[in-house]
């Protein structure tokens, strides 16, 4: 009895350590709670725009060219691999915090092989768009590691 009463304790100590923290956790989504004006903005501004409280969206353009069936692998707000049918084409919004603008958020498309004008198999190829502007390819499936960019 004294053992199991040891065990529960030991339990309950560390549920009730672990919820007290103190601090508002950013609420679900991360964002900072509303001050007493009912705002989020921490100056009070009542936002909107592409530019929430330091945030900016970036639309992404991932391709993929030539034709038949390949696997493809993609990260682009989230991870992904799937048997796609050439071309293909993926546009995803970015929302990116002040911190991702500094450091950069990752995207990249990693196509599977095509045969070539040779018949010899090569990567498919690539690009990647940032709000309308190219911003890497993979040189005409030159490059064998796909398509990568860092977003601010």
């Amino acid at each position: 009895m004294r053992r199991a009463t040891a065990g529960l304790a030991l339990i309950v100590s560390g549920v009730l350590l672990s919820g007290c923290g103190g601090g508002d956790d950013g609420g679900a989504e991360g964002r900072p709670a509303a001050s007493a004006s009912g705002s989020e903005e921490p100056d009070g501004g009542s936002g909107g725009g592409a530019d929430k409280g330091g945030e900016v969206v970036r639309e992404v353009t991932l391709e993929v060219e030539g034709t038949g069936k390949t696997r493809i692998a993609y990260v682009a707000g989230g991870n992904r691999t799937e048997q796609v049918t050439l071309p293909w084409k993926k546009t995803v919004e970015l929302s990116l915090t002040k911190a991702e603008q500094e450091v950069g958020v990752l995207v990249s498309v990693v196509p599977g092989s095509v045969p070539g004008d040779d018949g010899m198999l090569r990567p498919a190829p690539c690009t990647i768009t940032v709000d309308g502007e190219k911003v890497d390819d993979n040189q005409d499936g030159r490059d064998v590691l796909g398509c990568e960019h860092t977003v601010r």
